[in-house]
């Protein structure tokens, strides 16, 4: 069984820095070599982490016979060609969120990873998070009795400027993919997929989504409400309410350290679950975990759970009226 696993780093955008900084606090994990679009950034990159390897190719990264994973840091839209790179190469991939633009480009990324018998998972950092181990396990045990309704919300003002990522369509721009996939992502931990979806959206200037506002029903009346934006801050919350009790957690959901439980006639219990680092290293080490077992997807963050919350964002996007540059005619 290996002990060191070696990685490789598939672009080197800001979450790259973010996820390169979280292995640096993984026990066993060693950068080996990053790979770029060009000789100049690679080596930035690999300077800056001290990595070994650079190379001015995704091809040349791939084809590295001594990297264990790959972890993809690409704009979304380049997704599924950068994971059928790596598995084709027989790499173990990392894949950050959302997994692809949509659900038919993650089902064929999950058959491939099937096919050549290799682990795949979506890069949720947020899901493997100790806090959120906390919140299952409490959901799961009752302390909040049945949970029936989830508010969650994720969003930020950012200065309108067409060219970046954010506001592109053809780089999968709009709130839904960047931050709204961690609220779709907490809705299925509680509840699972939805049966019925609703949603409104403002798509600006540009033609993503700005803002929207959501309405996921779970079945027998349990509901998650979700709001997310890119041009509007909000608080950042999330609360879950049961039969018995609520859980709040904070100071923002998406990066927690804290819960509040409230229930009636009782003092509000706050409990601290502190994250290492950055909070990049928890999700490295499930994957790390994994491999190391021989295990092709992740119980916490399953390919299953993944297409499922790629199919509740592609009807969003189809009651909107979203779709971006690339996509095949019935994608959505």
């Amino acid at each position: 069984m290996m002990r060191t696993v070696r990685w490789g780093i598939l672009g080197t955008g800001g979450i790259a820095h973010q996820f390169a900084r979280g292995l640096r606090d993984t026990p066993d994990a060693e950068i080996l070599a990053v790979g770029s679009r060009s000789e100049e950034s690679a080596r930035e990159f690999a300077d800056a982490f001290e990595i070994p390897r650079h190379y001015p190719s995704y091809e040349e990264l791939a084809a590295d016979p001594d990297v264990d994973v790959i972890y993809v840091a690409t704009p979304h839209p380049f997704h599924e060609a950068n994971v059928t790179l790596g598995l084709e190469a027989g790499k173990h991939i990392l894949c950050e969120k959302p997994m692809t633009v949509n659900a038919h480009q993650a089902e064929r990324l999950i058959s491939l990873a099937k096919d050549r018998g290799l682990f795949l998972m979506e890069g949720m950092w947020t899901r493997f998070l100790p806090l959120m181990e906390r919140v299952r396990g409490m959901i799961s045990s009752g302390a909040i009795g049945e949970p029936r309704m989830l508010a969650v919300d994720f969003g930020f003002r950012a200065p309108l400027d067409p060219s970046h990522r954010l506001f592109n369509p053809a780089l999968g721009g709009g709130a839904l993919l960047d931050v709204g996939v961690y609220c779709v992502s907490l809705s299925s931990m509680v509840f699972g997929a939805p049966e019925r979806i609703t949603g409104l959206a403002h798509l600006g200037e540009t033609g993503v989504d700005e803002q929207s506002a959501a309405i996921l029903e779970h079945g027998d009346g349990r509901m998650s409400v979700i709001s997310i934006a890119i041009r509007t801050a909000t608080p950042h919350e999330a609360v879950i309410a049961g039969t018995e009790g609520r859980i709040k957690i904070h100071p923002e959901w998406w990066r927690p350290n804290a819960l509040t439980v409230s229930r009636s006639g009782e003092e509000d219990e706050t409990i601290e679950v502190p994250y290492t680092g950055n909070g990049f290293s928890h999700e490295a080490a499930e994957v790390m975990r994994c491999v190391r077992a021989g295990e092709l997807q992740s119980d916490a963050m399953p390919l299953r759970e993944s297409l499922e919350i790629s199919r509740t964002m592609d009807e969003l996007r189809r009651q909107w009226g979203l779709v971006y540059p690339g996509e095949q005619r019935g994608e959505i």
